[in-house]
């Protein structure tokens, strides 16, 4: 049985930043994923704003991270090769108690942190975001927002950790956890392993995993959220936001770093593990973002999904902290949004526990920060185009049209470690089957690279996740 002086649960956006993180030091790592990939969770069904942190109560640990972790990203990014773009926002006032409500949010923003904010108006607004309703009257402008992808950005971390040593279990479901006084034996569908300390980057499991090991108990809470995906538009709008409500920052229009439109996300209650879309929820997606940008085509959706959040029952609040049931587990539990925008801070924060708990962190000989990035053929020069079809004829073979990616690179996604092992993997990696016609032309092809390099049949080539399969029986030219 393999033993890791730290073994953390969960490989989304959180449990990969803090892999990350930690991976510097001299210290035996694993990551265990009850999925067969990185980012199949919240981290997964996520619109990718990087809030500025002005929204979070001051004082809660919302409030500590999401300023911090926003600051963190530039480096990340560039550490990291994963697409970032810091184009500031603007929460859209229409009367005078929206003023109202902006005045406080720029109160609790300074409070947290938050530099360069202001309330504009007029013309000032439409100098930012020209296509931003010219029925608002007032916006509170806040230069440090950012996108990303939020999968890219935990894929990146991935990367960046396991070439620094550490170990990831895929398709590792953790069925159970014995407590010792030297630590604890991990019992999963991938096998056994043995850590004398947890972290607890669960996601909406981290509740199982807090009792299993010990640690605190509590209930989550399943509050869905729908988002929808439009097709690329010539110049990406900046991040709009409405005024929030209680419990959420409400519908939201933004840019992506790959030129789409998102609007996210609707915000309710549903049983646990429901991640159907809903018709009444799509509507209330476009009817929002054609409040904040009338002359949004929503005719363009090309894709709509959903997930859940992972909100701790009676606390609006992340969960970061040393267990006080179970010492030799740390906490990072609860972590709803703004989770994609904290992830840095948050892995930031578990290192510091780590060193509370008087756990000796000796950065290890060799220690690179940095990833190296894939190559993205649709943004490389022309003279790199025929470089590279000039070293493989794989990459001028273009798999996916609409995104334009060829089969080296859709290789190369399967071969990175972690590396893609399913349709959806590669979608996550080099974005095949990303574009307009969401895979109707390229999926067969995905599907036989995946077979060949996976050398598996057909058959056994997953959409996704375990029980996905997308061919039965013989397939044309595959025998």
């Amino acid at each position: 049985m393999r033993h890791y002086d730290i073994v953390i649960v969960g490989a989304g956006i959180t449990g990969c930043a803090i892999a990350r993180q930690l991976s510097r030091y001299d210290l035996a790592i694993a990551c265990v994923e009850a999925g067969n990939d990185i980012a199949l969770g919240s981290t997964k069904a996520n619109g990718g704003l990087v809030h500025a942190g002005y929204d979070p109560a001051a004082g809660t640990v919302k409030a500590s991270v999401n300023a911090r972790g926003c600051a963190l990203y530039g480096r990340w990014a560039k550490e990291l090769g994963f697409g970032f773009k810091r184009t500031g926002s603007m929460v859209l006032g229409f009367s005078p108690a929206d003023r109202e409500h902006l005045e406080k949010l720029l109160e609790n923003g300074r409070a947290n942190g938050v530099e360069d904010m202001r309330i504009i108006e007029d013309d000032e607004i439409w100098e930012h975001e020209p296509r931003a309703s010219k029925e608002a009257t007032c916006a509170l402008w806040c230069p440090s927002t950012g996108y990303v992808d939020p999968f890219e950005v935990a894929i990146a971390a991935a990367e960046n950790a396991a070439a620094n040593g550490v170990e990831f279990w895929r398709s590792a479901a953790v069925d159970a956890i014995d407590e010792h006084a030297d630590g604890f034996v991990l019992h999963t569908s991938a096998g056994d392993l043995s850590a004398s300390y947890l972290v607890n980057a669960a996601g909406n499991g981290c509740a199982d995993i807090s009792r299993m090991a010990g640690g605190e108990h509590f209930e989550l809470v399943w509050r869905q959220g729908n988002i929808a995906v439009l097709d690329h538009e010539a110049r990406p709008l900046m991040p709009l936001y409405p005024i929030p409500t209680s419990v959420s920052k409400g519908v939201i229009v933004t840019g992506t770093v790959h030129g789409n439109t998102v609007i996210t996300a609707t915000a309710a209650i549903h049983e646990a593990g429901d991640n159907d879309t809903y018709a009444a929820d799509v509507e209330e997606l476009l009817s929002g973002a054609r409040k904040l940008v009338p002359d949004l085509d929503t005719r363009r959706l090309v894709r709509a999904f959903a997930g859940g959040r992972a909100v701790i029952r009676g606390l609006n609040d992340f969960l970061i902290e040393r267990s006080a049931a179970q010492p030799r587990l740390f906490q990072a539990a609860g972590i709803q949004s703004p989770g994609v925008a904290s992830a840095p801070a948050v892995a930031e924060r578990i290192e510091g526990l780590i060193r509370q708990a008087g756990i000796t962190l000796i950065e290890k000989p060799g220690y690179n920060p940095a990833r190296t990035v894939p190559e993205d053929f649709d943004l490389a020069s022309p003279d790199r185009k025929r470089e590279l079809i000039g070293s493989d004829p794989a990459w001028g073979r273009v798999v996916c049209r609409c995104e334009t990616v060829p089969e080296a690179e859709i290789v190369a996604a399967i071969r990175r470690e972690p590396g893609a092992v399913s349709v959806e993997g590669v979608k996550r990696r080099c974005r095949a089957g990303m574009g307009r016609c969401q895979s109707g032309f390229c999926q067969s092809r995905v599907v036989r690279i995946l077979a060949r390099e996976l050398d598996c049949d057909p058959a056994d080539v997953l959409l996704e996740d375990k029980g996905s399969n997308i061919v039965y029986g013989p397939v044309k030219e595959v025998r």
